[in-house]
C-alpha cells in the first residue's frame, strides 16, 4: 500500500471542483449489512462520507470499522474521532491503525456530551480537545512525531484532517474566531452544521473571506432534508446551535395543506438551499446530512445538478 496516496476528497478540493460529500451513521448491533447498504446507494454519487463516531453518545458500531466496510465498497470514508471516548494514546493508536487500513479523511471533534445518550453516568475521557486533537494529527503527519514529541521513524499518517464549524451557536462574532484556531491547528477542511438559516450563514462566510481563511481551508456547508414538520419543530426547539427559522415550518405545514408530500417539499428547500449557498463565495462544497434517510441523497444530488460526480484522477 502507498502510505502517501492523498484521498479522492483532497484530489478533488485541491483542483477546484465543487464537492459533496454526505454521512452514514453505524448501527447499535455488529452486523455491517446496513452500513454496505448504504454505502451501495451512496456510491457515485458523492465522493466522500463522514462515518460517525457514536452521534448522540449512543453506543453504535465504531466509525473505524465501519469506515473499513464503507472502503471495501468502493466508497471514500471520512472517519470522524471524537475527544470523548480516548485518551491520546488510544488516538494515537487508532489512528495508525485506520491510516493502514486505507482511511485516508479525519474529522475532529469533541464528542456529544455522554449525558445525551444511553450511557448518561458513564465517564468523558476528554484528554485533548477537538483543536488539540487536530494539531496532534497535524503533528504526527507534519513533523512525524508522537504527541510525547517521540519520533515516528517512518510511515507516518498523512491524514486529510477535517473539523466542524457551527455559524449559529452565540456569541456570533466567536464562531468565526474558533474557526481559525482550528485552521490554524491544522484543519484542512471544514464542514458546517446544518444552515436553515441562510442570512446568518451568509454573514458568518463575510467574515471568513474578510479573515481569508476560505482560502486556508476549504468550507463545505452541511444542509439537511427536513422530513416532517415534527423534525423541523424538534431541531427548532431541542437542539442548541441550530437556527430553524420559522417561515421554514410554515412553508412544511403550508405544503400539508395543500396536499404535498412534506418530505418532497423537505428535498425542495434542500437542492434550493444547495444551488444558493453554491453563489456565496469561500463556499467550497456542500456536505449532505440526511439523518437516518441516506436513501434521498442521490435524488437531492441529482436534482442540484450535482451528478455525474468528478473523477479524482
Amino acid at each position: 500500500m502507498n502510505l502517501t496516496t492523498e484521498s479522492r476528497l483532497e484530489k478533488l478540493l485541491k483542483r477546484g471542483e465543487f464537492v459533496v460529500t454526505a454521512e452514514i451513521g453505524p448501527p447499535q448491533h455488529a452486523s455491517a449489512h446496513e452500513i454496505v447498504h448504504h454505502a451501495r446507494l451512496l456510491k457515485g454519487y458523492v465522493d466522500a462520507t463522514n462515518i460517525t463516531d457514536c452521534q448522540t453518545a449512543v453506543v453504535r458500531l465504531s466509525s473505524f470499522a465501519a469506515a473499513v466496510h464503507i472502503l471495501r465498497e468502493g466508497l471514500e470514508p471520512i472517519m470522524q474521532m471524537t475527544c470523548r471516548d480516548r485518551n491520546r494514546i488510544a488516538m494515537q493508536s487508532d489512528l495508525l491503525g485506520a491510516y493502514s487500513l486505507g482511511i485516508r479523511n479525519l474529522l475532529c471533534l469533541t464528542g456529544d456530551h455522554q449525558s445525551f445518550g444511553n450511557h448518561p453516568t458513564a465517564k468523558n475521557v476528554h484528554d485533548l480537545d477537538s483543536i488539540q486533537l487536530i494539531n496532534m494529527v497535524k503533528r504526527m503527519r507534519d513533523d512525524r512525531v508522537f504527541a510525547c514529541g517521540e519520533p515516528i521513524k517512518e510511515h507516518e499518517p498523512r491524514f486529510f484532517i477535517g473539523a466542524a464549524a457551527n455559524p449559529f451557536a452565540d456569541p456570533f462574532e466567536f464562531r468565526v474566531v474558533r474557526l481559525e484556531k482550528k485552521i490554524n491547528a491544522g484543519a484542512q477542511f471544514i464542514q458546517t452544521q446544518c444552515i436553515f438559516d441562510l442570512e446568518r450563514f451568509s454573514r458568518f462566510m463575510e467574515m471568513v473571506v474578510e479573515r481569508g481563511l476560505h482560502e486556508r481551508a476549504y468550507i463545505l456547508a452541511g444542509l439537511t432534508p427536513i422530513k416532517s414538520i415534527g423534525a423541523a419543530r424538534y431541531m427548532q426547539k431541542n437542539v442548541p446551535g441550530m437556527i430553524v427559522p420559522e417561515e421554514l415550518v410554515q412553508r412544511l405545514r403550508k405544503a400539508k395543506d395543500d396536499g404535498k408530500n412534506v418530505a418532497d417539499e423537505g428535498v425542495d428547500i434542500c437542492v434550493e438551499f444547495i444551488n444558493k449557498v453554491r453563489k456565496i463565495k469561500g463556499v467550497a462544497g456542500v456536505h449532505i446530512m440526511a439523518i437516518a434517510w441516506e436513501e434521498i441523497v442521490p435524488t437531492i444530488v441529482q436534482k442540484a445538478g450535482l451528478y455525474p460526480r468528478p473523477k479524482a484522477d
